[in-house]
């Protein structure tokens, strides 16, 4: 008989063909209530996009490709880890170590990390890969074992007193779970997380956050899983994309560091020196330049909640007074 993870995969899938594609506003993209909040963006949600940006760009750098952010700022630094064999590489297990140092401060050579994450690989969408990661991470238990290992392993290395934090996107996030529901000191920061995982998800909700994009492709599956216990915030980043484009972690990361860049200098820095685009959903033209930290603007910034048919679907805003950087004009 069919394991039950894959009759739900595939159920799921056959509804998502049959399904048409729509995306609504959502309350945390906030369209009405703070429009006149910096970027159109409720302070809920900045503050959500200033706690979790480190760890949406830590989860999109444990993927190594062309995709990564290439200049981590003073903010973060990546270690190198504890190497993988290659029987278990073949699971398609992998992650990456960073450290976090306290926002503001000075790159050095002795300042001390304030928390040391730990971000999974979630599932590698490349041909063959994903069909690997699904197999030892979905279906099977192999990574889950190999991520409670290598959190294990990796904590034991270092002996100091600094804290830890996992993340991941996708399968990253639910090994990220698995490591949180079992180490109650340890906080999770999850990404598109996957609903395929295996321990109590209730356990140390209180230190989990989530961060999903509306309409991606692994939220057609939670109506078939439990969603794990968690604070969790619905973007609604790109309301023109597809469910698969939605699925994908750097431009989620890309949103939410930008929101936290409206009141975070380190976010700011990560915006400028990696040439992070405007998320689609808020109000400008493409080309907007983040105006950094500001008082309420003048002007109120709408965000775009789906396409407009008579401009070809590019969703141009057009109930803007202006793009919410105080003057009016856009950037």
């Amino acid at each position: 008989m069919m394991p039950r993870p894959l009759r739900l995969i595939l159920i799921s899938l056959l509804g998502l063909a049959l399904s048409a594609c729509a995306t609504l506003p959502d309350i945390s993209q906030s369209r009405s209530p703070c429009r006149n909040e910096p970027g159109g963006w409720c302070p809920f949600v900045r503050e959500a996009a200033k706690e979790a940006w480190p760890y949406a760009v830590a989860a999109t750098n444990a993927y190594a490709d062309t995709d990564a952010f290439a200049k981590l700022g003073s903010r973060l630094r990546k270690i190198g880890r504890l190497p993988i064999s290659e029987s278990d590489r073949k699971t398609g297990f992998d992650y990456e170590v960073f450290a976090e140092y306290a926002p503001g401060s000075n790159p050095s050579a002795d300042r001390k990390p304030i928390v040391r994450i730990l971000a999974f690989r979630g599932t590698d969408v490349k041909v063959g890969e994903g069909l690997t990661d699904v197999f030892y991470g979905t279906l099977r238990d192999d990574q889950i074992a190999l991520a409670l290992d290598a959190f294990k392993n990796e904590t034991k290395r270092f002996k100091d007193d600094v804290p830890w934090i996992v993340a991941g996107h996708s399968l990253g996030g639910a090994l990220a779970i698995e490591v949180s529901a079992r180490h109650k000191d340890v906080r999770a920061y999850m990404f598109n997380v996957s609903p395929f995982y295996r321990a109590d998800g209730t356990e140390n909700d209180i230190n989990r956050l989530v961060i999903n994009e509306r309409g991606e492709l692994l939220r057609k599956l939670p109506r078939l899983m439990v969603e794990p216990a968690a604070e969790v915030f619905t973007l609604n980043c790109q309301p023109n994309a597809d469910a698969l484009k939605k699925y994908k972690v750097r431009a989620l990361a890309n949103c939410i560091t930008w929101i936290a860049a409206y009141d975070d200098a380190d976010a700011l820095e990560m915006v400028r020196a990696n040439n992070v685009p405007k998320p689609p959903v808020e109000c400008g033209s493409d080309d907007k330049v983040h105006p950094g930290r500001q008082k309420a603007p003048v002007a109120a910034c709408v965000h775009i909640a789906k396409p407009d048919e008579k401009d070809g679907g590019k969703g141009k805003d057009k109930a803007e007074a202006g793009d919410g950087d105080g003057d009016g004009k856009d950037r």
